[in-house]
This record gives C-alpha cells, structure tokens and sequence, in this order.
C-alpha cells in the first residue's frame, strides 16, 4: 500500500488523489461476506466502504475468518497464480524460493508444496525465518548472508538442479543466484524458468549474454500486467478455499484503520501481516 501511495509501485500512474489497496475482505449491506479485487479506475480498499464490481468478487462461507483471508491472499496469490497461470507447473517439479524469508515468499514455500512440487529450497537473509520454513515444508534452506563463492557453492548444491525459481528479490541476489544455479545444474539444457515476482532487492541486474546461451535459461515476469485479470480471478476461489481451510498458515494482525499510523512501525514476527480493519 505505502508503494501505491508514493508512487513506487510499477502499476502506479502518478494521479491524484488517490486510496490505497487493491483487495479486501468485506460484507455486504445484507451480510453477504466476500473477498473482492477493486477495478483498475477504482479509488482503494483502505476505506470504510468500496463499490464492489461483482465479477471481480467472491463469495465466502459464512465461517470463513476474514482475518486469514484479508492477510494471505494478495501475497499468496503472487505464487498462486505464477505457478498456475504463469507457468505450466508440474506435480514433481522442484521450486527455489528467492526472498523466502519475506510474507510473500513463506507463503510461496507452503503453496510450493502444496500444488506438488517434489522439492523446495528456500534461500533469504534471516537465520532465524530461514528455520520457521522448514516447519513449513521446505525441504532446505539457504542463507544469503556471506562471501559470493560461499553462497554460490550453497546454492548450487541445494538448488543447482531445480525446475523453477520464484525471485521475489532480484538485483545483487539474482545476480549471484543465475551463474551459481547455471554452472552447478547436471544438465544445463534442462530448462530452467526464472519467474520474476519482486524487487525487494533491488530494481535492475546486470546478466552477462553468455548466461543465456550456455544454459537453457527462460527469464519471464508474473505480475499485474503480465496475467490477464479474468486469468487471476479464475484462480481465487481455489486459494481462498485453501486459506479458509488452514491448509496455508500465517497469523494476522488486525489494526482499526483508524489507528493506521501505528501499523508502519510495529514489530511483528515473521510469520504475521498487519490486516486494516473497519471497526
């Protein structure tokens, strides 16, 4: 949301004014609970009311937790939707995740897993986030924390054969991360998808051509953009199923939206997300 608002975000236009917040957990006037997605010429969903467009919304079971939703599926959707939608993912592939350590990339790990994936390797800077994944199904863990030939030799051990990788960090890490997987892969014609999801990193990299002619390397975007909308409101009903049924976990922290000064500075754990609430 502080992207959108100060204009950093790659989908912001630059016009004002305008209200944070592209989804939200909401109820209707007669109680109806729904998850919804706000039109692209739409004003935000950090509101006390937003005008709902029917075909972008779902509706929720009665006992859904609204909390739960309102936290994991905009991150959770970033995964979803690049491995469903963005990809032809198959059951028994296997899935680095650059950035695990971030809300975004802990979910990428359990939805990993969740859709089939045979192995998952989470790599981030955080020892003690690095530790909550394995609990969480990934089956190793990289620290990007140390010398270039160190992190290179971990991740070309723990990573160097994998199908996909979920960056959700580029710059200085996907620098490293492209030659150490490239150089350490048993096959280097066995395609190797690199799906860019974040730049939490850094906005840009610098890749060598030779990169992309001794590997079999297919560099692609997931994002606003590159998916169609029906395409991401297809895949919203299922991972919201998936949320409502603790199938992926996290914890939510509600905030009044009255209070929302306070949530740019509060500690959380790692595994938590602020969630604005209207009461």
């Amino acid at each position: 949301m502080r992207s959108a608002a100060d204009g950093s975000h790659y989908t912001s236009d630059g016009l004002l004014p305008m209200v944070p917040g592209i989804d939200a957990v909401g109820r209707t006037s007669d109680g109806e609970l729904l998850y919804f997605v706000v039109s692209d010429d739409a004003v935000g969903t950090m509101a006390e009311q937003a005008v709902v467009d029917r075909r972008r919304a779902i509706t929720l079971p009665a006992d859904t937790d609204p909390l739960a939703v309102a936290a994991a599926m905009n991150p959770g959707m970033s995964s979803w939707v690049a491995l469903r939608s963005r990809l032809s993912f198959q059951p028994g592939a296997s899935v680095l995740v650059l950035g695990a350590t971030g809300n975004a990339g802990r979910l990428a790990v359990q939805i990993a897993k969740l859709v089939g994936a045979e192995r998952v390797v989470g790599a981030g800077r955080s020892p003690e986030r690095l530790q909550l994944l394995k609990n969480l199904g990934a089956d190793a863990v990289v620290s990007l924390n140390g010398s270039d030939e160190e992190i290179a030799n971990v991740l070309g051990r723990e990573a160097g054969d994998v199908d996909i990788v979920l960056d959700y960090l580029w710059g200085r890490p996907t620098e490293q991360a492209i030659p150490a997987l490239l150089k350490a892969r048993t096959d280097r014609s066995k395609a190797l998808h690199w799906v860019q999801i974040g730049s939490m990193a850094g906005q840009d990299i610098s890749l060598p051509s030779a990169f992309l002619r001794a590997g079999n390397l297919n560099l692609l975007g997931s994002g606003q953009g590159s998916i169609g909308i029906h395409a991401i409101l297809a895949e919203l009903p299922t991972l919201a199923h998936e949320i409502s049924t603790g199938a992926l976990t996290g914890e939510s922290v509600a905030i009044p939206l009255q209070q929302v000064h306070k949530a740019w500075d509060m500690h959380i754990s790692p595994s938590q997300r602020i969630v604005l609430t209207n009461n």
